[in-house]
């Protein structure tokens, strides 16, 4: 096969790739695992919870339906294709999966008799986000929020597959398709929960809330998912209580993630012949000194924190380029500009604003000494040539889509109970940080709300090809959810 011709909805395989390196999920650590670089995973030795959480037990003993399971999961990975997400070219339906949702749910519905309420709110036709609650006994008590598991996925191309990844296969326990991992596999496993609260109706203080949200997978347009409904007060029921963001992977706390900054460096010079250097800047040598120097003072300004150890971050923040490219020309002409991009990875110890403040300070300095503190690429390289009135310019450009990383609060009753559930079903607990990103999680936590994150795909196979979960670990996820919403009940109340 010729990967480069590979397509999938009119989407070139090689864009998909360029597209899927800079989403801002937990595809990340999948990378570095995958080329053999450790992720941060350290086990816990020290690690302990409070007596009386570990004391906790399960008064729901809700256990997941697997049958029921496979075959909601079946339908999504079914509807995979139409959620797919890369705009402009892919726009995802999310109210394709929805109807699955409520076709699962309805019968328990307080509009069939049930206990259950469900709120589809939408922002764009077409990409609803679901809100579904199962109200407490005692409607002044905290709320717990089990939040940002997400309907639509990344694109899939099947020429790249050894299965179809639109088409569920099961074998074994491996659970083959497109949004298995990342994040359908979460969405059915939360709506069959509801569906056995709805079932059973056990009595708690403290209502339960899933939010399922639109548009995780880019941010191209704001205000269809999370930030929406943020922003137009739906979760503010959620700020007194706790909430659970479900879309990380392996079973295990993640106690924090990085925020991402974009970043394009753009060197400009002139357009010459490459036999007289001397009469020119090369913008590609400029370009690939100042970044150099930038990178040396971003580390100096913004070395490892104590914190990223506390939180068992793999790496400090880090501030790298990922592309480049220079004007269209010749191999005998010396091109008019050249431009790196890159990100930041911030770890949430520091403040974004102040980063983007010194890297613009760094670029102004560069250009007002006019590179003076810059080597040059032997003898006839220079950046500022007075006998023809031409010096290099540096310019910085900050991209659209900055995310803010998070710190988990580890000393709260949300992630004490997190980890005892964790533990009791799995016979062990390894919290971890990684500077992958999620979307708003930082905002969120700064106007009020508890903020603990977990999820149970695998992180190996996130944005992969031939994505699959584990049957197995969705059945101890459901135990999981279950001690963690009977624990945080007991806790709060």
């Amino acid at each position: 096969m010729n990967e480069g011709s590979a397509n999938v909805g009119g989407v070139s395989a090689t864009g998909i790739a360029a597209a899927l390196a800079g989403f801002s999920t937990l595809a990340l650590l999948a990378r570095l695992r995958k080329a053999g670089v450790k992720s941060g995973r350290t086990e816990v030795t020290d690690f302990s919870v409070p007596e009386n959480v570990a004391k906790l037990k399960d008064r729901l003993g809700i256990t997941l339906d697997s049958k029921a399971y496979v075959d909601l999961l079946r339908q999504f990975i079914s509807e995979a294709v139409h959620v797919q997400n890369y705009p402009p070219e892919l726009i995802p339906q999310e109210d394709r999966i929805v109807a699955h949702i409520l076709e699962t749910l309805g019968p328990y519905t307080e509009e069939k008799g049930g206990p259950l309420k469900i709120e589809v709110v939408t922002y764009e036709p077409g990409r609803g986000n679901v809100i579904i609650t199962y109200p407490g006994t005692d409607t002044q008590a905290p709320n717990i929020g089990l939040i940002g598991s997400h309907l639509d996925v990344v694109p899939a191309y099947a020429e790249a597959w050894e299965r179809d990844p639109f088409k569920l296969s099961v074998e074994g326990d491996k659970l083959y398709g497109r949004g298995t991992t990342d994040c359908l596999g979460h969405v059915a496993l939360l709506t069959c929960f509801f569906r056995e609260l709805g079932i059973k109706k056990p009595a708690l203080k403290s209502g339960v809330v899933a939010v399922f949200i639109a548009s995780e997978e880019s941010i191209d347009k704001p205000g269809v998912g999370i930030d929406g409904l943020v922003e137009h007060g739906k979760l503010e029921n959620l700020k007194s209580g706790v909430c659970l963001w479900i879309d990380a992977s392996d079973s295990e706390p993640c106690m924090g993630t990085a925020g991402a900054i974009p970043w394009h460096l753009k060197a400009v010079g002139k357009r010459f012949h490459s036999g007289f250097p001397h009469k020119t800047v090369n913008p590609i040598e400029l370009v690939s000194e100042a970044l150099a120097y930038i990178q040396k003072r971003f580390y100096e300004d913004f070395p490892e924190r104590e914190e990223e150890r506390r939180y068992k971050f793999a790496t400090g923040s880090s501030f790298k380029p990922t592309q480049i490219k220079c004007a269209d020309g010749s191999f005998n002409q010396i091109p008019p500009h050249a431009t790196v991009s890159g990100d930041i990875r911030l770890t949430p110890f520091y403040d974004a604003s102040d980063v983007v403040r010194k890297v613009r300070q760094y670029v102004d300095e560069l250009n007002n000494e006019k590179h003076a503190s810059l080597p040059t690429r032997g003898p006839y390289s220079k950046y500022d040539v007075p006998d023809l009135n031409l010096t290099g310019k540096l310019e910085l450009n900050i991209g659209d889509g900055c995310l803010e990383g998070i710190a988990c609060k580890i000393d709260s009753k949300a992630f004490h109970v997190l980890c005892h559930s964790l533990k009791t079903v799995r016979g062990f607990v390894k919290p971890y940080s990684i500077c992958g990103s999620l979307p708003l999680v930082r905002e969120m936590q700064e106007s009020g709300f508890d903020l603990q994150i977990t999820g149970f795909g695998l992180s190996s196979v996130y944005h992969a090809e031939n994505e699959y979960c584990k049957l197995s670990d969705m059945e101890n996820a459901c135990k999981i959810v279950s001690l963690f919403v009977s624990g945080m009940d007991e806790m709060l109340n």
